[in-house]
This record gives C-alpha cells, structure tokens and sequence, in this order.
C-alpha cells in the first residue's frame, strides 16, 4: 500500500488505535491476520508511527523464512536496540538473555529462563516509557523465538507494553495464539481499492483500471504492483496471470521487476534474503572490503527496500519480494551468497553452519559436524525440533553410510523422546536402518526404537530386550560420561518399572554396577527409590536430599523431570513441585511435550496425596490432551489412574471402575504390567468407599499379597493401608496382622512421613497395644502429617472409630471431626459420610443452619461460626480447636453462604437468630 494513505482502513484503525491505548494504559497483545499482500505490513507500519506520535518506544522484527532453524534469530532482531538495556537485568537472567541473543558467551540454559529474562526485560524498558513490540511475519519466525513471544504475550497485563504480531492467513506458525486478541485484515471493498488505485494511477485507462480491480479482488499489494505489468501488456500478457492464483501472480510480478535492476543489486538483495535479519553490518561483512552497499540504491528507488539509518537494518517492503528473489536466482549466485554469510558470520556457529550447509554442493563432513556440534548446542537450549532439523541436514551432507546412519538414529531418538511427530521419527530411524544396518544396534537407534514401540504397541518386552542388547552389546566401555549409554540406563529404568519383574531388573543393574567410575548421580538414586524402595529407598534419603537443593536453580528439563521420578516413592515430590510446574509452563508455550507429561504426572500425584482434587482432575485432563497431541498415547494410562483414584475417593465408583478397566485392557495385551497392577488401586478404594471390604481385600492383595511387600512393585506401599482395613472389616485378622509385621520388618515408616502415619495407621487397627495408640496419637499431632490429608483423615476415621468402641467417645470425636474437616475439604464424600455416621454414634449432632439458609452446618462448622461471631481470629481459634489457620479459614469460607453473609461482621446477627442451634455441643 506504499507510504502514502491508508484507504478503506479506517475501521482497522480505530481498532490499532485502541491496542496502543491498551498498551499504554495495561498492556495488551493482539495477533493481525491476513492473506499476502492484504495490507498487514503498511497496518504494521501505521501502528509504529501511531505509536510514536503518542511517545511510544518502538521495537519491530519481522520473520525470515531462511532464518526459521536459526535459533532466537527473530528475538534478536527485536531487543537489539535494548543492547545495553539488558545490563539492567539481574546477573544471572541477563546471562541467559546476552547467551540466547547471541550477544555473550556461556553455557546454553532453559527457554523458560530466557522467556522470563526478556519479559522483565521488556517490563522494565516499558517502566520508562510505553513500549510497542511490532512483529511482522510471525509464521516465518524461529520455534524459540516463538516461545518467547508467546510467552511474554500472556504477561503484559499491568505493563505499559503491547505486542503486535501478524502472520498470513491459514500458514503455520510455532507462536501459540492463546493470549491474543485476533484481528483479521480483509481485503479493501471496490470503492477502497478504487481509491487507492486512482490515488497511484491517476491516468490509468478505464478498462486498464477494471481489469486491475477484477484481477487484485481487493488485495492492496497486487492494486499498487500489478499495474506496471497491465499497462506493459504488449510485453507481459496477463491473460497467463489470469489463471494462476494471487501469489504466484504477485512472485512472477516481483520476478520482472527484479528482471531490470543492476546485478550488483540483485546479489545484495539475495544476501539480505538469506541473511534475514536485515543487519546491515553483516552484509558489509559478506560482500567484502571495497565493495559497500552502494549497490542498494536502485533497489531502494524501486521501493523494493527501505534502509533505516538509525538501526542499520535493511527491510523489505514486502516478504513476497524475497521469495521472488530466490526464484530469480541461480544455483550458483545462491551458493555463493550463503558462502559469504558464512565468511561474515565466523563468530555466529549456529547460523555460520547453516549457511554452509545450503552452499554445500555434495558430501562434506566438515560442515556435517558443524551442524552436529549445533544441534547438541541447541538441544541444551531445548529446542529439540531445530536440533532435529540440523541432524537431518548434518546427515545429509555425511560422507559415510555409517556417520549418515548414526546422525539419523540420534535425529530419530531426539524426535521420538522429545515427541510431536512420531510418524518423522519412525521414518527417520527406517532411514537410517537403511543408511548404515549396523545402526539398528547402537544406543542411539535402540533408544529410538524403544521409544516407538511403546507408543506404537506398546510391547515392553521387546523394547526391553532391544535396548538391554543394544546396552550389552556396544562400543562404549561402560563410560559414565558416554550421554548415549546414560540416555539408554534411564530409558531401562523405565521398561523394567513398566515390566514390574524382578527379572526384568538384573540386566539394568548388572549394567549400572559396570559404569566407570560410577553411575551419574540422578540414575544413582533413581536405581535405589524407584525399582524396589521398600528395601532400598531408606539409604539413598541422604542424597534426595541433597539432589533436592539443587532444583531451585536447575535449568535442564530432562534431570527436572528425572529427579522428580526418583522422588515419588519417598515422597518428595512437594520439594520438586515449583520446578515441575516450571515445565508445565514451558510445555505449554510450546516446550518440549514429554518433560510438560512427566511434569504433570508429578504434579497429579501429589495433588492426590495433600487432597488438592480439583487440581489433579484438571491436570489429569491436561494430560490427556497432550498425550492426544504429541503422539504419546503410551502414557495416557498414568492420566487415567489419576482421574480414577480421585474418581474412586469422591464416590464416582463407576467411573473408577471403568477408567481401571480400560486401564487394565490396554496394559496386559502389552505387556505393561505396572499400569495393570496400579488400576487394582482405584478399584480397592473404591468398593472401601461402598463398604465391598471383600472386594477391596482382593485387589489390594493384587498388587501385593497378605503378608508381603512385593519386590519390584513400588505401588504396593500406596494400598497397605488399604489391605490392612479391608482384612479387619472382614475378619482376616492373621492376613492383616501378617501385613502389618511385613511392613514393621522392612521398616516403611522410614521412607517417610506419610509412610510412619500409614504404618502407624495399620498398626493401630490390629495390635491390642497402648505404645502403637500412643504413636498414632503423636503421629497425628505432628504437622508433618497434616500434609498428607486424604491418608491421615482415613487413618483418622479408622481410629476414631476404634476409639469410640473403646469407650473413649471424646477423643474419637476428637479425631472424627479433623476427619470430617479434611473428607470435606476434598469432597470425598463415601467416607465423609461414614464419618459423619460415626460422630452421631460417638454423640455429636448436627446443628442446624437458623430457618433461610440453604444447607446445615456441621458440628465443627458450627464451633468455628460461634468462636468467629464472638471476635476471634482464624489463628485464635485454631489455638483453641487443635486446627492450623489455613482449615479454620477454609470453614469460615464454607460458612458464610450456608449463612447467607458476606463477612464475619454478619455472622452474629445470623447465628443469634437461633441461639440454641449455635451453641456448640459439649466435647
């Protein structure tokens, strides 16, 4: 649309307009879509001077797509004017920053790092003036780049930032459009385009004029391109263009434009194409000493161009004007092209291998390991699609079939682990089968295969027994510092847990006592809290703990999501919760789809075990979703226990059995038999919940039998309990005290604090011992089992309900009521009802809500509703109830709208209205 007017684009505008007070006064971020050529770059454009008119920073960047594989390539585009802004960064953020943009050197970190890092950094610019982020082409920019973008585009409520991007209709993008408000360019109506044309054209013949606007249909690009062609009709027939669809129309167009201009101009123009950036000191760089830009000229007149002296950045007007300029170059003009960024960009390896690789011209294994040396760089960053893409390239220009095969295995691993294309991955490990047969046995392609089986069949055995082959097997002296032979050992660790076979276990540790000098320290104690931690968990407590300190500060996603493996059977999966909701969020602003599952899977576990319900159903779904999108259908049966054991503890019986039935019928076919033994899980809490103690009784002795604590099968500590119950309910008193023996030999109140509350638990139901009551009663006082909230108001149930038949009915109330508190606080309500049961047989009685409210106040509702009207604080009454604050807090939040008050000033005036049903029964 040139610079001059923008006819017909007043509602988009006012629209633009609006963004920019947005941004000024909130921040808002907002996505302008478009076909090519429709106006989106001159709406762009408008947006920037609007932007500055009102004293607006402005930053701009625009997509390349031969920059696409360049890692943060567009990011640094955009924050190179803030250079020297980002010394106002914290040390350790501004690191990561200078790192990823290329502007410092150091150890490649986590995208999450480097997507905080530029939003503080763009907060913090904002903070002096508003600031306007203009991004134009987002389909063309780099995956990492686009994480970043989405990512900040989420975050800038309560900023004086806004950021604008556009893309082409209907084109793929790696930017995620959640947290944008979409706006869609059209094209200009007949009395827009009519101006704009008799704007550029006034003496255009009418029927010249007509045939343009019938052409164009609208498109503001072709309005103002296409007439030089139309009125040049003895020299260029547009009846050919007639039949060809618009962009091809508009390239063949670019093409005879581009046909005039100098060659001196037209290699220029192709080195700022395959530059991408547009960064006008590394052209001067490409094209040598003496020589300059001075070639730019015509094509600057030619408005083809446009040069900001202020940036030192070279722009095309339009991004169709590159695609014409490959299309009119030729092999060699294009290899030497790439060769001269190459030369110019010696300090840039990344960028400096790619362009290498487009000038090659056959086999060269230098640049091979250049890309190969790249991808390892960028997979430390995790971005795992470009290092695929430069393994696909590096082993394209291999000058062996062995090399060839060994850089495809490794691209065939990297997609397979990283997920999101599996059918790639399987065709990139049948390729280099083919490439090199000898292949098939390295760690690698074994890895790789691994990964494909189970998400094809999901045959655990065969997976086994590749890889422990592929282990065994090859030339890597058991080296601890080999990353293929580590990758392989977790990878093990996790077929013999699918396994759940002792026998599936000797090869892996027959391995790990092989690794010289000694196993990394991850695999170390996953080895010992993972296959069997009853007998071995105990002694690796020292270095979890040690482990542990360093998450806060971990950046690599993979030892993330593996400490939290090692942590679930003594768990501490609460010490990896900030760091596992950190790949949550990288998952979902595009990150790597396998690290975002095992997140959630931590995730999900503990949200079970500390009563967080709603959230562990919600993530659970997440999951789902994932696995549906990424290609990991292997683990959408961890996502279905998770909803079924909630299922099962919130009275949902049938749907628990359902999920642990189709659970059990995907797993056994295949093999799987840890996912078969955890779906007896829900089943034995559920039919607990209907009072089926037969039932539940067999599938707890499923995973384990009375009396013993299955070897290699971490689960069954989860149901002990569970079994021990189920055995009293029904008599099976040798069975339950033969369980409770099993678990006092090998000592699980070891493992942990939830561990001790379960054993004691047990204990309490089968030994006629005053010492077992009294380690109950402590176990129960002490905070460290309050976390556990669903386990420790079953433990308190059981033994309220032991005290009350002892005779002891005020401690049993005692204990009842916290039982009540926490089955309520989850919504379990089979076992909230039980206890309920259980407090009017032990002589407590409802209270009545006063005559208008809507439901009935429990007991302890009703104590807390009376202690609050009388001036009390949440922590006072907390004091005088043996309840912590945050409980207390949760009631009164319950309280208010059973009574129909808003606040606590009301609670008196409601409760005096029936003075005899507030008053609290006597304790």
């Amino acid at each position: 649309m040139g610079g001059g007017e923008l006819f017909g684009r007043r509602a988009e505008l006012d629209q633009l307009a609006s963004f920019l007070d947005a941004a000024r006064q909130r921040g808002d971020a907002r996505l302008l879509w478009g076909e090519p050529g429709v106006g989106k770059s001159a709406l762009m454009a408008a947006v920037a001077e609007l932007a500055i008119t009102a004293d607006m920073r402005v930053l701009r960047a625009s997509g390349s797509e031969f920059e696409a594989e360049v890692s943060y390539s567009c990011l640094n585009q955009l924050l190179l004017p803030l250079n020297a802004d980002i010394e106002r960064l914290p040390p350790g953020l501004r690191e990561v920053l200078s790192v990823a943009l290329g502007f410092g050197v150091g150890a490649p970190t986590d995208a999450l790092l480097v997507c905080n890092a530029t939003l503080l950094l763009v907060k913090a610019v904002a903070a002096d003036a508003p600031l306007a982020l203009l991004v134009d082409d987002v389909h063309w920019i780099d995956r990492a780049s686009a994480v970043v973008l989405s990512f900040v585009a989420r975050r800038l409520e309560g900023t004086q930032a806004g950021l604008l991007v556009s893309a082409r209709t209907g084109a793929a993008s790696f930017l995620d459009p959640r947290g944008l408000t979409e706006m869609t360019v059209r094209p200009l109506d007949h009395e827009a385009s009519g101006q704009l044309v008799d704007a550029g054209f006034p003496e255009m013949p009418p029927r010249v004029r007509r045939r343009l606007l019938d052409l164009a249909q609208g498109n503001p690009l072709a309005l103002t391109e296409l007439p030089s062609t139309l009125l040049g009709a003895a020299h260029h027939p547009v009846t050919h263009l007639e039949m060809v669809p618009l962009s091809d129309r508009l390239q063949a167009m670019f093409a005879t434009r581009m046909a005039d201009l100098p060659e001196p101009t037209r290699r220029l123009l192709l080195l700022a194409t395959f530059e991408g950036n547009g960064d006008i000191r590394v052209l001067r760089a490409a094209v040598g000493a003496g020589h300059g830009l001075a070639g730019l000229a015509p094509a600057e007149r030619a408005q083809l161009v446009r040069v900001d002296d202020a940036t030192a950045r070279i722009a095309f007007r339009h991004p169709l004007i590159r695609s014409a300029i490959v299309a009119v170059s030729t092999h060699e003009e294009r290899r030497s092209a790439h060769l001269a960024l190459a030369g110019a960009l010696d300090v840039d390896q990344e960028r400096r291998a790619w362009h290498l690789a487009a000038a090659a011209i056959g086999p060269d294994e230098t640049v091979a390991q250049l890309l190969e040396d790249s991808a390892h760089r960028v997979m430390l960053r995790g971005d795992a699609f470009a290092a695929v893409a430069a393994l696909i390239r590096a082993a394209e220009l291999s000058s062996t079939s062995a090399s060839r095969g060994r850089r495809l295995a490794e691209a065939a691993y990297i997609g397979a682990e990283a997920g999101g294309a599996v059918e790639d991955a399987q065709s990139l490990l049948t390729d280099a089968r083919r490439s090199d047969p000898d292949s098939a046995g390295s760690l690698l392609a074994a890895n790789a295969a691994a990964f494909l089986m189970l998400n094809g069949d999901g045959d655990v055995n065969t997976a086994h027994r590749l890889l422990v082959g592929a282990i065994e097997t090859g030339d890597h002296g058991f080296r601890a510092d080999n990353p293929a032979l580590i990758e392989a050992m977790h990878t093990l660790l996790l077929l013999c847990w699918y396994g759940s076979d002792p026998e599936y276990w000797e090869p892996f540790h027959r391995a790990l006592r092989r690794l010289k000098p000694s196993p990394p320290d991850v695999l170390a104690l996953a080895s010992k809290t993972f296959p069997d931690p009853v007998r071995t968990a105990a002694s690796a407590r020292p270095a979890i703990d040690e482990i542990l300190r360093t998450l806060p500060d971990e950046g690599d996603p993979t030892r993330i999501m593996r400490i939290g493996t090692a942590s679930v059977y003594l768990d501490r999966l609460a010490d990896c919760r900030e760091s596992s909701w950190r790949l949550v969020q990288q998952g979902r602003d595009g990150g790597a789809p396998r690290r975002h599952l095992g997140a959630l899977m931590h995730l999900c576990l503990d949200d079970y075990l500390v009563g967080r319900w709603d959230e562990a159903e919600e993530l659970a779904l997440e999951g789902h979703r994932v696995c549906d999108a990424s290609g990991f259908s292997f683990f959408e049966w961890y996502f279905l226990y998770n909803r079924a054991i909630v299922a099962a503890g919130r009275g949902r019986f049938d749907e628990a059995y359902t999920l642990a039935d189709e659970i059990t019928h995907w797993a056994l076919p295949r093999g799987v038999s840890a996912a078969a033994l955890f779906a007896h899980h829900p089943r034995a809490l559920a039919a607990l919940g209907r009072g089926d103690y037969d039932a539940a009784f067999r599938h707890a002795a499923a995973m384990s039998p009375p009396g013993v604590l299955a070897s290699h099968a971490p689960h069954c500590t989860w149901v002990m309990f569970d079994l021990v119950e189920a055995a009293v309910r029904v008599g099976r008193t040798v069975e339950a005290r033969a369980h409770v023996e099993a678990m006092r030999a090998a000592d699980v109140a070891s493992l942990s604090s939830r561990m001790a509350l379960i054993q004691a638990g047990a204990e309490a139901l089968v030994l006629d011992d005053d010492a077992a009551m009294s380690r109950l009663e402590a176990l129960l006082a002490s905070p460290a089992s309050e976390r556990w909230l669903f386990d420790a108001s079953r433990v308190r149930l059981a033994f309220g309900e032991r005290l009350r038949r002892g005779r002891s009915a005020s401690e049993a109330r005692r204990q009842l009521l916290l039982a009540c508190d926490g089955f309520a606080a989850m919504g379990a309500e089979p076992w909230l009802a039980r206890t309920r049961s259980e407090l009017s047989a032990a002589g407590h009685r409802q209270v009545d809500v006063p005559s208008g409210g809507p439901t009935a106040l429990t007991a302890q509702e009703a104590q807390i509703a009376q202690l609050a009207a009388s001036g009390l604080s949440n922590k006072q009454i907390a004091e005088r109830l043996y309840l912590s604050h945050r409980t207390v807090g949760a009631h009164l939040y319950r309280i208010f709208p059973k009574l129909g008050v808003t606040s606590r000033a009301g609670l008196r005036d409601a409760l005096s209205s029936h003075p005899d049903e507030s008053q609290p029964p006597a304790r």
